[in-house]
């Protein structure tokens, strides 16, 4: 019998351990999470340096932007250690840096910014068009359920299906094996954690949402440059890394329900692509926004 997925994934990634600094104020170790592919996946080094930083704020000031650049893969499996620095703490902002180490060498580096929140106009940009509701449309296990091709194996397969925490529902069809659909700038994918996210040590649950977030957002972040071209997860010789990273947190995430990850495609070139994503719950209230530039590199 096959085990019912599960969130764990998500919560084991964002669960850090205190370390001694060797570079800067505070330290902490997390480790990657099993995936099928040659490197760690890069949302496991955004989403933990998002706990290392939010730890290092004691004063209630929530994280509103994160920009990040991948230097080297990750070993998968394995510890990273997170070294942060205490830049600044003033009364309104606060930032850090922080750096990710892995076998001797900086694989990943950040700076975070915290606001305390001050009174101001209130305003949210809106989902364009009328999206198909997440209960409609077919699950990734669904969805592949009865299909194969290209480089797709088995540990892959099972990876899409259920080994990445999230449920995952894609508007128009997925990029796994082909692009189903059209090869258009614009596609959605509905998230939503497959059971209740687990307490993570040292977040509060509003934290820990924060920091899923930017766990699952790169992901798919990429895949509206893939249709676009015309390419699929599973054609040969594709090779894909993540190379820089920007995301804006305008308003509490949240995790209970659905997500609507709305994204589009903005140019790609000279072996690049740039794709945006905005975060909306099932209302359409707009909470996060992301930015991520990838080398795409087709056979």
């Amino acid at each position: 019998m096959t085990a019912a997925p599960t969130s764990a994934t998500v919560t084991a990634a964002l669960t850090l351990k205190p370390a001694a600094p060797e570079h800067f104020d505070l330290a902490f170790t997390a480790t990657t999470q099993p995936c099928p592919w040659p490197k760690a996946y890069g949302g496991d080094l955004v989403a933990q340096a998002a706990a290392a930083a939010m730890r290092s704020v004691t004063d209630g000031k929530s994280l509103h932007s994160m920009h990040s650049y991948f230097l080297r893969p990750a070993d998968i499996g394995a510890e990273v250690r997170y070294e942060v620095e205490v830049v600044r703490d003033g009364r309104g902002y606060s930032t850090r840096q922080v750096r990710g180490y892995q076998n001797g060498k900086a694989l990943y580096v950040c700076l975070a910014n915290f606001a305390a929140g001050e009174p101001g106009g209130s305003f949210h940009a809106e989902p364009a068009g009328e999206i198909p509701a997440p209960e409609t449309l077919p699950s990734s296990a669904e969805y592949l359920a009865e299909r194969t091709g290209g480089t797709m194996t088995d540990e892959s397969k099972a990876y899409w299906r259920g080994g990445r925490g999230f449920d995952m529902r894609h508007v128009p069809g997925p990029v796994y094996l082909t692009v189903d659909g059209e090869r258009s700038p614009h596609q959605a994918v509905w998230v939503k954690p497959f059971d209740a996210l687990r307490a993570v040590e040292g977040l509060t649950d509003v934290q820990r949402d924060l920091a899923a977030l930017a766990y699952v957002c790169d992901y798919t972040i990429l895949e509206p440059v893939l249709r676009v071209l015309g390419l699929a997860w599973a054609d040969p010789g594709l090779v894909t890394a993540s190379l820089d990273h920007a995301m804006w947190f305008h308003r509490p995430a949240e995790t209970a329900d659905w997500l609507l990850y709305a994204q589009e495609a903005v140019a790609a070139d000279a072996g690049r692509g740039l794709g945006t994503g905005r975060f909306f719950t099932r209302e359409g209230r707009h909470l996060a926004t992301v930015v991520q530039e990838g080398m795409i590199r087709p056979a």
